[in-house]
């Protein structure tokens, strides 16, 4: 079941994010990888998360209402996916950015999350959403990561001439930033220091 998040304002009143196309929030709903949309202003709050988002990380909707998905990552320090991440939402000539990163699901056990971001923009360039997908990276074999973005590289081909109806854009491809190899021998080093404890 697909939801979506109510946002609060500064005054406390809540409101629909009924402006997002009834198509995407469909496409999310039938999206075999896991999917989040935040905002592109203030701190980003999600606006919408689809079922295998909220499987991965054990948290229902109202749990996430409106928070920015950093709070995933506890109290882990994250120094080079947070500084990617950044240089993401700071720089509009960054289309999209993957990086793994360690999250935390709600019953406290973490796990390497190799988080994509891209940018959804309006014709008029203006950023409107945060595009996010992710995926448990922690144990996964080569296989299961090919299929992964595969599924994922689907998402963002379909997912687009739905957004296109809409005037929105999805900028960059998952091709710019896809490298298996490189992202399991990352992945690899991440867990070894997770073990370690030295993210936290």
């Amino acid at each position: 079941m697909l939801e979506c998040f109510w946002q609060f304002d500064a005054i406390g009143e809540s409101m629909r994010h009924d402006d997002l196309p009834v198509e995407l929030r469909d496409y999310f709903n039938s999206s075999p990888v896991a999917l989040s949309l935040a905002e592109a202003s203030s701190d980003h709050p999600l606006v919408l998360t689809n079922s295998r988002f909220r499987d991965l990380t054990g948290y229902a909707t109202s749990e996430i209402v409106g928070r920015n998905c950093r709070f995933l990552q506890g109290e882990s320090r994250n120094d080079e996916a947070r500084e990617k991440i950044h240089a993401f939402l700071a720089e509009d000539r960054i289309a999209n950015v993957r990086t793994p990163i360690v999250n935390f699901r709600k019953d406290g056990r973490p796990f390497v999350n190799l988080l994509y971001m891209s940018k959804l923009r309006a014709q008029s360039g203006e950023i409107r959403y945060i595009f996010a997908s992710q995926f448990d990276v922690s144990r996964t074999q080569p296989d299961l990561l090919r299929e992964y973005d595969a599924d994922l590289s689907r998402t963002l081909d379909r997912m687009s001439p739905v957004l296109a109806e809409s005037g929105i854009v999805v900028q960059g491809s998952l091709m710019t930033v896809a490298n298996s190899a490189a992202t399991i021998a990352q992945a690899k080093l991440t867990l070894i220091e997770l073990d370690r404890g030295s993210f936290l």
